[in-house]
């Protein structure tokens, strides 16, 4: 008899509340370190979950516990069906999120707001209309910067992303601090993290310390206030004296949160993956379509979860491609 209440707690004693639903693999955006410069090879049509598996998927992870769901991609707004998608995980008695590029968030408002979705993270990689084409390979900067400040206008709560690419966008982390000023936004900078075909190495990383020397010599040491972390927060959020905004660093690879982790991810084509950083994946998909119950395979997925960075308990190890590239790339898990 499988104990409900313990269907999302580890072996660790770590419980899991928090579900990203990736909804497709496509994306607008060709980001570097997210899709390869190959490309990725695509899920066929009839392999990625339908829409009402998505929900019932998601209805069985709430009923054992889960109660943030944040939706994700690819670019999940590119999904012809993503307004019933919306509608229907809506009913479910979770706190509902996306994260987007914002290409073309403009035209979703009135569904965000029909549906209860007001927390929205965009992936914003430069402030740089140039770079932000070389690392994107697309010129829709302009279209993302105006999206930023129209959900903070129609009031969404907005965080940030970016991730920090040595001797790339370093330079912009002071800019990207003085964006908070005048903006009730969050920014994240995201230390680099090696998947599947994006080119990792240590040298190219960014790390929590090294955004802090910027942060420490642009500012003086009054100005920096240590913000109080939501708890199972990813990141270790500060803010600047007097600025509307405030700024977060996500250290994934010289600072981990393992310790209190809380998220489970689901990819499009119905596979769950207990860690970011796992190489191995349960497929939920097939057995949901088959009828069968998919408890005990979540069940068995979240008691096999490592303690860190799936199984990654090192730097040494982190850096080992033959460990990533067993890993999808980032576009196919879910942003």
């Amino acid at each position: 008899m499988i104990n409900k209440s313990k269907i999302l707690r580890d072996q660790h004693g770590r419980d899991h509340a928090y579900l990203r639903i990736s909804l497709i693999e496509r994306c607008n955006l060709r980001c570097t370190y997210c899709m390869p410069e190959e490309g990725v090879k695509l899920s066929p049509k009839s392999h990625l979950m339908t829409y009402e598996e998505i929900y019932d998927i998601a209805k069985t992870f709430v009923d054992h516990g889960v109660t943030k769901i944040r939706l994700t991609g690819g670019e999940p707004l590119i999904r012809k069906d993503i307004p019933i998608i919306l509608e229907k995980l809506a009913t479910l008695p979770v706190e509902l999120s996306i994260t987007s590029n914002a290409v073309i968030i403009d035209r979703f408002v009135d569904i965000f707001k029909a549906n209860g979705i007001n927390k929205i993270n965009v992936s914003l990689d430069s402030l740089n209309e140039n770079k932000f084409k070389h690392i994107t390979r697309r010129h829709e900067f302009k279209s993302v910067y105006n999206n930023i400040l129209m959900l903070v206008k129609e009031g969404f709560t907005v965080k940030v992303n970016a991730v920090l690419i040595k001797g790339f966008n370093d330079n912009e982390i002071i800019d990207f601090i003085n964006f908070t000023k005048d903006l009730p936004i969050s920014i994240r900078f995201i230390e680099f993290m090696p998947f599947d075909g994006n080119k990792w190495d240590m040298s190219k990383m960014v790390s929590y310390a090294e955004v802090m020397e910027y942060v420490n010599k642009a500012f003086s040491k009054n100005s920096i206030e240590r913000l109080q972390d939501a708890p199972n927060d990813t990141a270790k959020n500060y803010k600047i004296k007097g600025y509307k905004g405030s700024f977060a660093i996500i250290s994934s690879v010289t600072n981990p949160f393992c310790d209190s982790c809380n998220r489970l991810r689901l990819t499009a084509n119905g596979q769950l993956k207990n860690c970011l950083f796992s190489a191995t994946e349960s497929d939920l998909l097939t057995t949901l379509r088959s009828g069968k119950s998919i408890v005990p395979i979540i069940q068995k997925a979240v008691q096999a979860k490592f303690k860190v960075r799936g199984g990654m308990n090192t730097i040494k190890k982190l850096q080992e491609p033959k460990l990533h590239s067993k890993n999808r790339s980032m576009t196919t898990i879910g942003g």
